[in-house]
């Protein structure tokens, strides 16, 4: 991947290189040239980089819209005149194996409001998460593997 994405630099520095324009436009010209020449040899590379970046900007949508929705979420449940909540400390268990990917979902989990992680297993393989208002804890797990840990495997593998 990382291949890729150094040679469609290249190809686009050449392309600035051969038209002796070193403006912005031209580079942008000759990355998108390079996209279209990547395409073109997909059959030495099955997996286009691009695939990867995609996978990132959908990690980040994701995040900010849990963000925005769960900020939401606490903001009612704090101005209603009654407290009508139901904490939950949940034992949840991820499929998720390296560190990295651990610790990615237990930022994402403590940045939106309303849930935080108290602890995590030796084996990195079971999280304690302190949820603000939980209905149905097996819905508040899918919801985790649905989202977050799905979005993570597509960035990951």
């Amino acid at each position: 991947m990382a291949f890729q994405l150094l040679l469609n630099f290249m190809i686009a520095f050449l392309w600035m290189f051969l038209h002796n324009d070193w403006t912005g436009p031209r580079f942008v010209i000759g990355f998108l040239l390079g996209i279209l020449i990547l395409l073109g040899m997909r059959r030495f590379w099955p997996r286009l980089y691009l695939g990867k970046v995609w996978a990132i900007l959908k990690l980040i949508l994701l995040l900010l819209r849990e963000l925005v929705v769960s900020s939401y979420v606490v903001v009612k449940a704090v101005l209603r005149p009654e407290l009508n909540i139901r904490p939950a400390i949940l034992k949840y268990t991820t499929e998720l194996k390296s560190d990295w990917e651990v610790a990615t979902l237990i930022t994402m989990l403590c940045l939106t409001p309303g849930s935080v992680v108290l602890e995590v297993s030796d084996d990195n393989r079971t999280l304690y998460i302190h949820a603000m208002d939980v209905d149905d804890p097996a819905q508040f797990r899918a919801n985790i593997r649905d989202t977050f840990e799905r979005a993570i495997l597509e960035v990951t593998r």
